[in-house]
């Protein structure tokens, strides 16, 4: 099937195609997408594979492509490189959503970004984990340290499900995390972005400076990196108040 709820299509909502980032996975949104699903929006989390910068895009354009009729794509942290990346050139996609997130410009990795502002704790909680390619060959894998994960993750998020995300993160490549964008969407769609103000993992300062950057509509909300989790209300407020705007 087409990835989208007619129901949704019925009532003129766009679909929200969600992308997550780096140490989560979809059911990071889960929290988001009961109170979209509840307005009457209909909801696409990708799996994003968290491979590389161009296979993880085109995973995700894939799934954008597949969508019929007006689509809002919304991203955390890394997924926002992805999502930069992905809905170049989509037409069906009306509005990007970047949620403690980052929004590169051509030539950009989120290790440029996060270097250009002091405060990020990752650097410092990172265990690199070897893995066989399937040409033969040896990659790295990136996860937070377990015992760090709260603190630098997920500070405001129940203890024990911060426990439980510390153990099913999923991990991205050194390359993902490297890689560079060769297309910005954000010059061409316009933007929306949430800013959490106590992340440990993408400073609040180089938020606002990607924000203001993109011509971004602002809104900051006091949260961790993963303000989705703690605060999905919030985080939905502001994805509805970007999908109405396109919507005139």
């Amino acid at each position: 099937m087409s990835a989208s709820d007619t129901s949704g299509q019925q009532a003129g909502l766009p679909t929200i195609v969600l992308v997550h980032g780096a140490f989560a996975d979809s059911s990071s949104w889960n929290g988001v997408i009961a109170n979209l699903k509840r307005r009457g929006y209909p909801a696409i989390a990708v799996a994003n594979p968290l491979r590389g910068v161009q296979g993880d895009a085109a995973y995700a354009r894939s799934v954008v492509d597949s969508v019929d009729g007006p689509v809002v794509m919304v991203a955390h942290s890394y997924g926002g490189v992805v999502m930069t990346e992905a809905a170049d050139g989509a037409a069906n996609v009306k509005a990007l959503v970047y949620v403690a997130s980052v929004s590169p410009e051509v030539g950009e990795s989120v290790v440029d970004l996060v270097m250009k502002y002091p405060g990020s704790q990752l650097v410092t909680s990172v265990k690199m984990v070897p893995f066989t390619q399937p040409d033969g060959g040896t990659g790295m894998d990136q996860y937070i340290d377990q015992e760090k994960f709260p603190a630098v993750f997920a500070a405001d998020v129940d203890p024990e499900v911060a426990e439980l995300m510390a153990v099913t993160q999923r991990p991205a490549t050194a390359e993902a995390q490297t890689g560079s964008v060769t297309k910005a969407a954000w010059k061409t769609i316009p933007s929306w972005t949430l800013i959490s103000t106590q992340d440990q993992g993408i400073p609040p300062e180089l938020q606002r400076f990607l924000a203001q950057r993109a011509g971004s509509t602002v809104v900051e909300v006091e949260g961790s990196h993963a303000v989705a989790v703690s605060q999905p209300g919030p985080v939905a407020d502001f994805i509805d108040s970007a999908a109405r705007a396109t919507m005139g």
